[in-house]
Formats: C-alpha cells, structure tokens, sequence
C-alpha cells in the first residue's frame, strides 16, 4: 500500500505546477492579452511555428540520415562518428547561440577576416544573418539532430541485415530500401527522438532572446519581470504547455499501433556494407558537417575566447556560481535518482495497467518547458508561504519570510518534476532485467518489499543508478530558463553566470562557464557511446 500511496502522491507533485497554471486562469487578464495581441503576439506565433517546422524537418533528416550510413554502412571514419555524431549534445543550445553570434558577427572573426582578405566592405558581400526565426531553426537542428540520432540508431541496430539484403535481391537499390523498409521499421523511434527535439527548441529561452526572436518563452518572462503580472505569465505558460501536449499527442500519433518484429532466424546480422569512392566521400562529408557545425566550431571558439577572458576580476562571482550549480546539481541528482528508483520500484510491484499510466504521467516533466514548470509552482509555492508567514505571525509573533519560493526549494522543486523521467528511464529498465523469481524466492522466505529492495535490488542496480544521477546531474547544470525565473535573489548558477555575461556582451567571460558546463556534459555522452557499442556489438552476436 505505501508504494502505491508514495507513487501516486509523487504524481501530485509533478501536478502540482499544473494546477498552479490552472488555478490562474480563474484571474481575468483581457488588457494583458489585449496588449501582446497589438504588440507581438503575431511575431510569437509565426516565429514558434518556423522554429518547430524546421528543427522537425532538419533534426529528422541529419539524425536519421547520418545514422543509417554509421549502422549500415563502413566508410572511413565511420566507426568514429558513431560517437562523434553525439557530442552537440554536450552543448547546450544557448552555449551555441552565443558562440555562433560573435562568430557571425560584423565584427567577428569570420567577417572581419573576410573583408581583410578581398578589401570588401559592408554592402560589397552578403553574410548569413542568424537573427531570425530561420537563423535559430537551423542553430538548433546542429545542437538538436543527436535526439533523433540515437533514437534511429538503436531502431536501425534492431533491424535485420538479412531481411535488408532481401529486399535489394528483389531487385530495390540501396535508397529504395532504406525508403520502403529501414524507415518504416524505424519510424516510431524517428517520432520519438524528433518530439524530443521539438521539446528543447520549444523550452528554449536564452538563445531566442539574445538573438531577438520572440516566442512564448520570452513573452512568459516578459510579462512576469517586465510587467509583473505572474498571473498573465502563467496563463501565456498554459498556452506554452497546449503546444508541448499538442506535440505529444502528434508523435503518439504518428505511431500509431504500429509494431514490427523480426523473427530469431532472421536476427543473425551479416554486417554493414563497404561504401568506396564518392559514395564514401560523400558519407563522410554528410557525417562530417553536423559534427562541425554543431560541436566542433562552436567549442573551438568558446576556448579561444576563454582564453584571452579577464577572468582575474570575474573569479570570485564565477567560484561562488560553480559552487550554487555543483550543489544543487548534485542534491536534484540524489532526490531525482531515490524518486526514480521509488517509483519504477513500485511498477515493479503493482502490476496495473492504471497504475502504470500514473507512473508515465510522472514522467511528463521532461516534456513540459522549464518556463512553464517555474511559473506553475511559484504560484502555489507563492500561496503556501503566505500562509505560513500567516500562521507564524498569528501564534508565534515571527515573520518566516519566503521559506518555499524564496530558497533553493523551489528550484530543487523544479529540478525534480522536470527531470524525473531521467531517473525513470534509466532504472526502470535494469529493474526489468532482474528476474521476477528472485524477488518470488525472498517472498517465499518472508522478506519485505524494502527488504528486497534493499538486499537484492540495490546492488544489482547500481549502475544503472549511478548513470541516472549523472545524467540528471548535467541536466540539472545545464538548466536555465527554470532557474532564471524562479532562483532566489543573489542566488546565481554557471548558467545564469553564462546567460548575464552574455547578454552585456561579455562573451570572453561567459566562454569560461560555458566550458565548465561543456566539460561536466562530456560524461554522460561517454556513457551513451558506451550503451550504443554494447548494443551493437550484442545486436551482431544475436540472441
């Protein structure tokens, strides 16, 4: 009874900033809306709609491309790409934003060595110009494409080389095949790994509003700072959240019932197929560019400027920024783990289906933009300390100031329910891998659920609890747009550090965080080129 009273009360606190979003729309806010339909409401719309259209067609087609030539096909370099072709995950998108901005810049580096060379001025060349819409779309497929990577990846592991070689001896060559049998088979991965995609570019605030592109995010923490209205910045959040809900409902339709199988006498792989010539130049050149726009360059930069940072005048706010994320980071990556580990736990134990769709609705934070997730548990956060510094008042004379929203609690909050699939998803599965009969057997000796967890599961499980926490570790460092909103006053992170630096135009100095940051993400994606080895190599030997 406690693993299903625990579960589900672990769902009320993920809906805990859904009712806060639902409780402000019983406030009447016409003049608010009134006033962002004359002003940038059309712009919001128009731009939210560009960047989800091309981070979906651009992700879609870098990720899956590039990972049915490293699955299916050896060319030189392949076998590198294969984890090369996941480092822009290690960036997070604003890092990128601002390294490319001062790239791209008139007087950056790129321009100023071009008009150097040729003797051009201004109006005497044209220059791409990221700031816009189209500009941040193409800036977040480089950083976004690895979602759909991975997730094509494991699907194109899965299939059979046989069943793919019969299709080419029925006379369809190498493209029809992907198109009428690779794709299919992998299409709900596709669809997942793309949602996953649109669900960063949607969240996204520091890189749309440093390159002056308005949406949704930006208009939440306009209208709660600009116009200290959280009532309206909440409501604009319920519309933020429709889209995010919009697009689950979509990659949850766009798969469909679809299944496929393949059957044990098809499973042996014979190995991918040897590309020569141009066709291997021309695998390498299209594993090459995503690497190189959305890694490569972008760190390099990011280095050079940190090195040439005045960082001496800029140290003790940098020590005291580190310390913040280093310690949040790694208390969310303990409470995220333990709830992780509690409620795949308790699916394990209460094997009903309703039981089971409480557990995936804990899991919806990863889904739900940061912005919104600060809004939604301010303002009930909000009213709980109003109530308390009521009652402290009224039966002990004290004023107890903010104690909820004003402190790190709420961004732990925060961190919590935005993250807890990532703890979900990493234990659940190595719980599934241990035999139900283990855990039969200490019953039958008369061992307690905790018992059994304790004793037998725990150990079993600690590799894949040691990867949760990193994991939400790097998650929880990288977080902004919840943190900027919700942080308590003088209460900075590296990545509020970074965003600050970066909107005075300070990029030397926001270059220095931005490393850190980098660095601490290179973790988890050495784990996932782990995973994705082991994987391979299991998916050769067959059953």
């Amino acid at each position: 009874m406690i693993w299903r009273i625990g579960a589900i009360a672990t769902a009320a606190l993920v809906a805990l900033p859904l009712l806060g979003l639902a409780s402000s729309l019983l406030v009447g806010r016409a003049e608010m809306w009134r006033h962002l339909a004359e002003t940038q409401l059309h712009d919001i719309v128009a731009n939210t709609a560009v960047l989800l259209l091309g981070v979906g067609v651009g992700t879609t087609v870098i990720g899956t491309g590039t990972a049915w030539l490293v699955t299916m096909h050896r060319f030189p370099l392949s076998r590198m790409f294969e984890w090369g072709l996941i480092l822009p995950l290690v960036l997070p998108t604003y890092i990128v934003g601002y390294a490319y901005a001062d790239l791209l810049a008139f007087a950056g580096p790129l321009q100023s060595g071009l008009r150097a060379i040729t003797g051009w001025q201004r109006a005497d060349y044209w220059f791409p110009e990221p700031s816009s819409a189209l500009g941040v779309a193409t800036l977040f497929t480089f950083v976004l494409y690895p979602y759909v990577y991975l997730a094509a990846r494991a699907a194109f592991l899965a299939q059979s080389q046989p069943l793919l070689e019969a299709s080419r001896i029925l006379g369809r060559g190498p493209w029809r095949t992907f198109f009428a049998v690779g794709l299919p088979m992998a299409r709900p991965a596709i669809a997942a790994g793309t949602a996953l995609a649109l669900f960063e570019a949607l969240a996204d605030f520091a890189t749309v509003q440093y390159y002056g592109v308005p949406t949704f995010t930006t208009a939440i923490y306009r209208i709660w700072y600009g116009m200290g209205d959280r009532d309206g910045a909440a409501q604009v959040a319920v519309v933020l959240l429709a889209i995010a809900v919009l697009l689950i409902v979509l990659e949850r339709r766009s798969r469909g019932r679809a299944r496929y199988h393949v059957t044990s006498n098809l499973r042996e792989n014979a190995g991918p197929s040897d590309l020569t010539g141009w066709r291997a130049a021309a695998a390498g050149i299209a594993c090459t560019l995503p690497v190189l726009l959305g890694f490569a360059v972008p760190a390099t930069h990011l280095f050079l400027l940190a090195a040439r940072s005045d960082m001496p005048q800029a140290a003790p706010a940098f020590l005291r920024d580190a310390i913040h994320s280093l310690v949040l980071a790694a208390v969310a990556a303990v409470v995220i783990t333990g709830f992780g580990l509690f409620l795949a736990y308790a699916g394990r134990l209460v094997r009903r289906r309703r039981f089971n769709r409480v557990i995936e609705f804990a899991s919806l934070g990863y889904a739900i933009p940061g912005a919104v997730i600060a809004v939604g548990i301010l303002l009930p956060l909000t009213a709980a300390d109003r109530l308390l510094g009521h009652t402290a008042k009224d039966l002990f004379g004290l004023s107890v100031g903010l104690v909820l929203s004003g402190t790190p609690v709420a961004l732990l909050l925060a961190y919590t329910v935005r993250f807890l699939a990532v703890g979900i998803a990493n234990i659940a599965p190595g719980l599934a891998a241990i035999d139900p009969a283990m855990d039969a057997s200490a019953q039958i000796l008369g061992a307690r659920p905790s018992t059994i967890l304790r004793r037998i599961h725990l150990p079993m499980l600690r590799g894949p609890a040691i990867t949760a926490a990193i994991v939400a570790f790097v998650e929880v460092l990288k977080e902004l747009p919840a943190t900027l909103l919700i942080r308590p006053f003088n209460f900075d992170t590296l990545a509020v550090g970074v965003y600050r630096f970066a909107s005075d135009e300070r990029l030397a100095e926001a270059a220095a965080g931005a490393l850190v940051i980098v660095a601490a993400s290179l973790i988890p994606v050495i784990l996932l080129s782990r995973s994705i080895a082991a994987a391979a190599t299991s998916n050769r030997r067959g059953p």
